[in-house]
């Protein structure tokens, strides 16, 4: 039998990991700070059991998922009024599955160990794709007993498991593998304007990159999407800003120089200073096009 769950944060990605995880026979306590998404899940399943506030689910649960969308987010669920913090008791979990500052992991961390609870940092990376499908990549800091603890519930949502080490861990891979997705999609767009403005449908620069060296998910997975200009958010511009800017902080902290990720977050600001940080963050493909005064799309 699963063990009952609580879940906050019921988002892009939130939802579809609560749907998976009901699916598997799970019960879960969902909370969201509007109302229509708990709504939602509840009105689909008897399995799902509404919440007002984040302590109310974590009365009800040993182990508390959250997927929220930045620090302050978290913090306030955590330690604000009728928080996660005042209903964890001795031996109670939180699954912390957001991207966010290491520091902030820790310092939550450290708060729930004073109460005898204890909390993981499992940032995921996939999309809105990877959650509906239960395929996410996590990468998990923390004590390898709560990793083991919350090893079934990973396996529901995800299909890449990583316990990366202690406490904070999983938020630097984290911040390494954002790292990676941006270059990528800022190099995707770069080949897409340069071939397509030469005259080359991109379709067939898609096909031959993925057959390649240079074959990236990025471009399996966004490639069609980007020539389609389909920017609907798996991953909205305005959250990958806030990662790059926890790699270039986490950069700093260890003397690590990263300049083409700077040049790449400067990118990104410049999109959301365009009133663009709602669209997917494949849209880097936009500003590539203005650059060089062309628009990809398919050859007739």
């Amino acid at each position: 039998m699963a063990e009952k769950l609580g879940f906050i944060g019921l988002g892009i990605m939130g939802k579809p990991m609560v749907r998976n995880l009901v699916a598997a026979g799970w019960e879960v306590v969902v909370h969201n700070r509007s109302r229509g998404a708990v709504d939602e899940l509840a009105g689909e399943s008897s399995q799902v059991t509404p919440a007002s506030t984040a302590r109310e689910v974590a009365d009800q649960v040993s182990m508390v998922v959250t997927m929220l969308p930045d620090s302050p987010d978290v913090e306030a669920v955590v330690f604000g009024e009728n928080g996660i913090l005042e209903g964890m008791n001795q031996g109670d979990l939180l699954v912390d599955m957001s991207t966010i500052a290491p520091a902030t992991s820790i310092a939550v961390n450290n708060a729930l160990k004073e109460r005898g609870a204890s909390a993981l940092d499992a940032p995921v990376s996939g999309g809105d794709k990877g959650a509906i499908a239960g395929t996410l990549s996590i990468m998990v800091g923390g004590s390898e007993a709560d990793f083991n603890r919350a090893h079934a519930m990973f396996d529901v949502v995800g299909g890449t498991i990583v316990h990366c080490g202690e406490t904070g861990a999983g938020q630097i891979v984290k911040a390494c593998n954002q790292v990676v997705v941006a270059i990528a999609y800022e190099a995707v767009s770069e080949a897409l304007v340069l071939g397509s403005k030469a005259g080359v449908d991109p379709e067939k620069i898609i096909q031959v990159l993925n057959g390649g060296l240079a074959a990236t998910k990025v471009l399996e997975m966004r490639g069609p999407t980007m020539i389609e200009h389909n920017f609907a958010p798996g991953f909205r511009i305005n959250l990958h800003r806030k990662d790059l800017g926890i790699a270039l902080a986490t950069g700093k902290e260890n003397n690590v120089p990263l300049p083409v990720t700077s040049i790449v977050t400067e990118m990104y600001e410049s999109l959301v200073a365009n009133g663009h940080g709602d669209l997917d963050h494949s849209a880097m493909l936009t500003m590539l096009e203005g650059g060089a005064n062309h628009k990809v799309s398919k050859k007739s």
